[in-house]
Formats: structure tokens, C-alpha cells, sequence
């Protein structure tokens, strides 16, 4: 099974959005993430960066 930690970077900061990620879905602006558990989160932004082999999602986040 491949689950994956997101992380969003909003100025230069990173920090973990949701861990044991199954499905991503890109929704206009924004990007809804369901981790295994059915816990879901929904995050302003955009995909900026995907290692499959490490399971990591980068997000670019605009500043609030």
C-alpha cells in the first residue's frame, strides 16, 4: 500500500497537513486529502511536488 505524508509550505514555512494519505483529489483552487481512517482535510493551494518513492506530497499554500 502506498500512503503518503502532505506537507504545505505557506511563505517559507513547511509543516505535515495529513499523514497516511490515500486519495488526493484536485478540486479548482484547492485539494482535498482522506487519509486511511476516512479522516478528511481540505487545503487551499496547489500540488507543487510528488515522491512516490518516499510517499510525499508537497502543497504551495497562498499566505492567509
Amino acid at each position: 500500500m502506498c500512503l503518503a505524508t502532505v506537507y504545505k509550505t505557506v511563505k517559507d514555512t513547511e509543516e505535515v497537513v495529513l499523514k497516511n494519505v490515500s486519495k488526493i483529489y484536485v478540486e479548482g483552487s484547492s485539494v482535498r486529502l482522506i487519509d486511511i481512517m476516512g479522516a478528511e482535510v481540505t487545503v487551499e493551494g496547489s500540488i507543487s511536488f510528488v515522491d512516490l518513492a518516499n510517499s510525499i506530497v508537497k502543497l504551495n499554500c497562498p499566505a492567509a
